[in-house]
């Protein structure tokens, strides 16, 4: 009698379940959600973050706060949202980090592929050479003479070891032929602040965070670091054009989440990201610091982060550079 019950108790539950699905789930998101940033406040990454967040938290109806978790090029900000529970309520915005640390740091405690789920690539942007004021050359061909008459005693910043900024530089001394002295700063923010206090010379800033002060004088714009002209900046020209033929780096963004985070919510991130990003107001600040859009599918971002690994694993390997 009691099994006949017990039978018939959960035939009327799964009756319910059945003539009310939606009750069946909870709905998403019904709690704020931690967007993961690995930089601190003051870099391009922070910059864009915070420029979709309120969109983001307007469309999905739940606040999107941003959390700076920066050190070891987005790797701390990168593991912590790796071993996330995944249910929608941690992203994590990527960088060219995401993709120059498997072959930077020897022991990574997460997989860059893996262990995450893509959203989209939100966008791109060059870099832009940029020296203090006070700092001789004008001009690339300048810099290129200054800096071989002085070997190793030009100092650059950058963002941190494997960052974009780090690797311009890197790659623009390899290609130009010339040795500088590398300071890593922890994040764009600090390595912009010791650029305008000229406690370093030169520096690869990404354009969305150093046109600004180009534009108000306080630092100096030699050349951007695409192959074309960058359409925010189109009377910079670019460094293959300047002297270093072939020369091209970017830098970029998107969004990603833990591996396993439910398909529909993972959907719902992505439908929303991309209506933020094609959001009038939204879309005329990134373009207007230099930002190109991309808005792709997660196929498209997961090949190019692929492509990515692939692509700066050459590069590191033939510098020899390391992180740890």
């Amino acid at each position: 009698m009691k099994h006949r019950k017990r039978v018939q108790a959960l035939c009327v539950v799964a009756a319910l379940v059945l003539a009310f699905p939606a009750a069946a789930q909870s709905p998403y998101p019904i709690r704020p959600i931690r967007f993961i940033v690995g930089f601190p406040p003051g870099g391009s990454n922070n910059l864009v973050a915070r420029m979709i967040s309120p969109k983001l938290s307007e469309y999905l109806g739940q606040q999107v706060v941003v959390d700076n978790r920066g050190g070891a090029n987005t790797a701390i900000a990168t593991e912590i949202a790796a071993n996330a529970t995944p249910d929608g309520y941690t992203i994590l915005m990527n960088a060219p980090g995401h993709a120059t640390n498997p072959s930077l740091i020897k022991k990574l405690n997460y997989d860059s592929i893996r262990d995450f789920a893509f959203i989209t690539q939100i966008g791109q942007a060059q870099n832009l050479l940029v020296t203090h004021p006070s700092f001789p050359p004008k001009s690339v061909q300048e810099l290129i003479a200054y800096s071989k008459q002085r070997p190793g005693q030009v100092n650059y910043g950058s963002s941190g070891i494997g960052t974009s900024v780090h690797l311009s530089a890197e790659l623009f001394q390899y290609m130009a032929g010339v040795k500088w002295l590398h300071v890593a700063y922890k994040g764009g923010g600090p390595g912009l602040v010791a650029l305008l206090s000229g406690e370093v010379s030169l520096y690869f800033g990404n354009l969305p965070t150093v046109v600004r002060h180009a534009r108000a004088g306080k630092l100096r714009a030699l050349a951007v670091t695409g192959l074309k002209r960058a359409p925010a900046a189109p009377d910079i020209p670019t460094v293959a054009e300047s002297g270093v033929p072939g020369y091209e780096v970017a830098t970029w963004w998107g969004l990603s989440a833990p591996a396993k985070t439910p398909p529909a919510i993972l959907a719902r991130l992505h439908k929303e990201t991309v209506r933020a990003l094609n959001d009038p107001g939204v879309r005329e600040r990134l373009q207007g610091l230099g930002a190109e859009i991309v808005a792709s599918t997660p196929q498209q971002y997961a090949a190019y982060v692929r492509d990515e690994i692939a692509k700066w694993a050459k590069v590191i390997k033939a510098a020899g550079i390391r992180a740890d």
